[in-house]
């Protein structure tokens, strides 16, 4: 059997390419391609020298809070990779201590690099797209969609890159290297966390003080250029939704890609190095559908903007599809189990109707023309506490179609896996589907980035004072980013989940690898497992009650200084302009102070636990954890995007329009959501795959 295994050759793509050199070529088209879209976008009419003016405080503040952002967490990397070398030294490992140190900074650095670029292109283009939504609001549109692809592109393409010159390097041996790879997928974790947590902290600590004190307080509108704080709140929108959520899926492709490789070395003998290289190509024609898919994007001025990004969206994922069949077909045909490939690449097909159908669910919870919104704009009616119950009790309800559609995906695709006939195909066929999942990832992030692009274009155009018309043109489009901003906290949270359960068998088999021992089953009636189980769901509630506190202190930082500032009455009246700076300053501190507590404890308490109660409470730590953490944020996010729509539902002239006591509980309720939505919620993605990818790491120190 293992000569045979041995004796498989590598699949050649396209005829020519080995699996290897094909993800390095396809990886650096869609490089070369997002340098064309940068190019493309940077090139259109900047507008006004007003609009300059206004997007150049915005561009200014976002690099100014990423600058300081990325150089604590550069410090905080460079001590957990010496702690994570220093755990193999202690274990007599020392090639592995460096192995797995270095592949974490590396990790670590990709994750960063691709976070930051993305986000220089968006706090450019937002200016483009107020200027275009002047003359043509489609053309806006695809400003701002091929100017969120930039980031969509680089965030994959460097994963891509990452792992596989980190599998390279470290010896390219099919058995063993996936092993030693994890250290990448735990940095792009760990940087993960901090970008989201900082971000999330910043930008809704502007948004909720900038809010509260505008619009409740002095009655200005939304962006209105008086607020001390519109230009933190849309800084915010950047360092939040372009760098924090692009780390997320960056370390969400990363850590599948790691993971669906160690279950692939079980495979070995049926499909030699093409079963641990076959994540990597499909999420490489993955990057070619999410391309095509992009350029297909063309919208009338007058069209619903969801129209078209929904039918991009589509088309992206139909040639996802056949793409990925045909990768099975050429990288999983096994000699000895000819029809394997076939249910296998059914896998990844109910990976991809997974996606479609998160996406569905998601736009159900947060569209205002649903019933849940509805009934959270009706109930803010009588005041913002039945605004606030209703709106709770919509966040809770939200859990149950994605848990089942998680639920029959993972049975469906265990069960084609079981049908292929191969040995532990079942563990392999729900990693397929998290691959399928995640083909179109791409696309999904260049539709989030959208969303704080055309957010930014929105405000720009307010403080710039363009006639109303075109400030209906730009809110539209607002909104339908609003949109596109919760599907992607709804698709990261099913590739999360999916992901976590693949994490979870890889963490089974590195343990079965170090002890020599199959560990197959986890018994929950030992007191030191059940005990692990109840730590790890009470990791995430504590988590996600430090970020939440941390978004309040933040806020009332902000909210103080709005008020000092309204004191002079000058700036209410518009004669004296505020000092944005100053709210910018003081939301940068605050979030880089309150981001460092709930970032340890996510990344030690791991630890402690797993040090002192041993392998198996940990497996049970982070098997009730991520199923506590997938049910609370969703409960978390999408709460929060009924929060926040039912208050732009409001806003279009529901029950009594802006100005209203209705209007005054609806914003009551979006910052009480904000937080949910844009802080905890996004961060425990990331803490979920980052507790899978930590025992990955430091599974010695738990033995």
């Amino acid at each position: 059997m293992v000569a045979e295994a041995i004796a498989i050759p590598e699949a050649l793509v396209l005829g020519f390419l080995k699996p290897l050199d094909t993800v390095f070529v396809i990886s650096l088209i869609a490089l070369g391609v997002a340098g064309y879209l940068a190019w493309f976008v940077l090139k259109q009419d900047s507008g006004s020298a007003k609009m300059q003016e206004i997007a150049g405080a915005i561009k200014e503040g976002a690099e100014a809070f990423i600058k300081r952002q990325y150089t604590t967490i550069a410090f905080l990397a460079i001590a957990l990779a010496l702690l994570i070398s220093g755990v193999y030294w202690y274990v007599g490992q020392p090639k592995i201590a460096v192995d797995t140190g270095v592949s974490f900074l590396f990790g670590a650095f990709c994750s960063a690099l691709a976070g930051v670029v993305g986000m220089h292109i968006a706090v450019r283009t937002n200016l483009k797209s107020a200027a275009a939504v002047i003359k043509s609001p489609g053309k806006a549109l695809e400003i701002a969609l091929r100017g969120g692809a930039v980031s969509g592109l680089i965030i994959v393409a460097m994963s891509l890159l990452g792992v596989a010159l980190t599998y390279y390097a470290l010896g390219a041996n099919p058995q063993e290297t996936p092993f030693l790879i994890v250290g990448f997928g735990f940095g792009a974790s760990f940087v993960a966390l901090f970008a989201q947590l900082g971000g999330g902290i910043y930008t809704k600590g502007a948004d909720v003080g900038a809010d509260l004190v505008g619009k409740v307080e002095a009655g200005i509108p939304e962006d209105d250029e008086r607020n001390p704080a519109v230009i933190a709140d849309l800084v915010g929108d950047n360092v939040g939704d372009c760098a924090g959520r692009g780390a997320d899926l960056f370390e969400s492709t990363a850590a599948e890609n790691i993971g669906a490789m160690i279950l692939g070395v079980a495979l070995f003998p049926q499909f030699g190095v093409n079963g641990i290289l076959f994540p990597l190509v499909a999420r490489a024609f993955g990057l070619i559908a999410s391309i095509i898919g992009i350029f297909s994007v063309k919208a009338g001025d007058k069209e619903d903007p969801m129209k078209a990004l929904n039918r991009g969206y589509y088309v992206t994922s139909i040639i996802a599809a056949v793409l990925f069949l045909g990768a099975a077909n050429l990288m999983l045909n096994s000699p000895q189990y000819p029809e394997a490939w076939k249910y296998f690449g059914l896998a990844g097909l109910v990976g991809i109707a997974l996606s479609i159908a998160f996406v569905y669910i998601t736009q159900y919870y947060t569209e205002a023309k649903y019933r849940p919104v509805q009934e959270i704009a009706k109930a803010s009616v009588t005041g913002p506490a039945t605004n606030i119950i209703t709106g709770f009790s919509v966040a809770l309800e939200c859990t149950a179609l994605p848990i089942i559609a998680i639920s029959i995906a993972l049975l469906v695709t265990f069960h084609l896996g079981q049908l292929s006939g191969i040995p532990n195909g079942g563990f392999y066929g729900t990693a397929i589907a998290t691959m399928g999942m995640l083909a179109t990832c791409a696309y999904i992030l260049a539709m989030d980035t959208f969303g704080p692009i055309v957010d930014n274009a929105g405000g720009i155009v307010e403080m710039s004072k363009v006639p109303k018309e075109f400030r209906v043109k730009a809110e539209k489009l607002d909104a339908a980013g609003n949109t596109t901003k919760a599907l992607t906290k709804g698709y990261a949270i099913g590739s999360a989940a999916l992901a976590a359960f693949l994490l979870f068998t890889a963490y089974m088999d590195e343990v079965t690898k170090i002890t020599g021992k199959a560990f197959e089953v986890v018994d929950i009636a030992k007191v030191e497992v059940f005990v692990g189980a109840m730590l790890g769901a009470m990791l995430v509630f504590l988590f996600s009650a430090l970020a939440i506190r941390a978004v309040s202190e933040t806020a009332q930082y902000v909210i103080q200084e709005v008020r000092r500032q309204f004191k002079d009455k000058r700036i209410l009246e518009g004669t004296l302009k505020p000092d944005y700076a100053r709210c910018v300053d003081i939301t940068t501190v605050g979030a880089l102070k309150n981001m460092v507590l709930p970032g340890i404890v996510a990344v030690a308490f791991p630890v402690i636990v797993g040090f002192l109660l041993k392998y198996e409470a940990m497996a049970a730590f982070l098997m009730v954890g991520t199923i506590s953490g997938i049910l609370l944020a969703t409960v978390l996010n999408n709460g929060g995007g009924a929060w926040d729509n039912a208050k732009k539902h409001i806003e279009t002239g529901a029950h009594g329009g802006k100005g209203s006591e209705t209007h005054k509980s609806g914003v009551v309720g979006d910052t009480v959501g904000d937080p949910f939505k844009d802080t905890a919620g996004p961060s425990l993605h990331v803490l979920i795959k980052l507790m899978a990818t930590l025992t990955l790491v430091l599974a010695p120190l738990f033995i």
